[in-house]
């Protein structure tokens, strides 16, 4: 494990729908924060997640109607090197978590499912849109949005 892990990562399934969605949400939400917050790093991948392959249509449209762009990302599997650069790993189900203690022996201390946070926050698990309409991609993206301050109430203490 690196000396100062400086990562969040956050993972689903293929790595073209929730996470891409979820790292771009976190990043922007980075953007509005003092340091150190501002200076973390936000990656996403996938357990089962192909290499290079475009985000979905509907998580790019699901973005670009809260003026946000996935233009820059490309698939990506979860590999050791990620999980060692991770301050905190963020999963969309529990099956993801269940399939990162199984594969990887190098979790970083913090990880959890993106909603997990949330008091009183109902389901902790973000389901995968894959293949339904936009508004379930919008849908996925409000759930995601929800659990953004939770985040960054956790990772302000986490970082002071």
């Amino acid at each position: 494990m690196s000396s100062q892990p400086d990562t969040l990562l956050f993972v689903c399934t293929a790595n073209i729908c929730r996470s891409p969605m979820a790292a771009r949400l976190m990043r922007h939400a980075l953007d509005a924060e003092p340091e150190p917050l501002r200076s973390l790093k936000v990656e996403s991948a996938g357990v089962v997640a192909g290499i290079g392959d475009a985000p979905s249509r509907n998580s790019e449209e699901a973005l670009r109607k809260v003026n946000l762009d996935l233009k820059n990302h490309r698939s990506q599997p979860v590999t050791p090197e990620m999980l060692d650069r991770a301050l905190a790993v963020f999963c969309m189900t529990e099956s993801h978590r269940a399939m990162l203690n199984t594969h990887f022996h190098n979790l970083p201390e913090h990880v959890y499912l993106m909603r997990e946070l949330i008091a009183n926050g109902g389901n902790p698990e973000i389901p995968d849109p894959y293949g339904m309409s936009l508004g379930a991609y919008e849908a996925c993206r409000d759930s995601m949005v929800e659990a953004v301050p939770s985040l960054l109430q956790f990772l302000r203490k986490l970082k002071s």
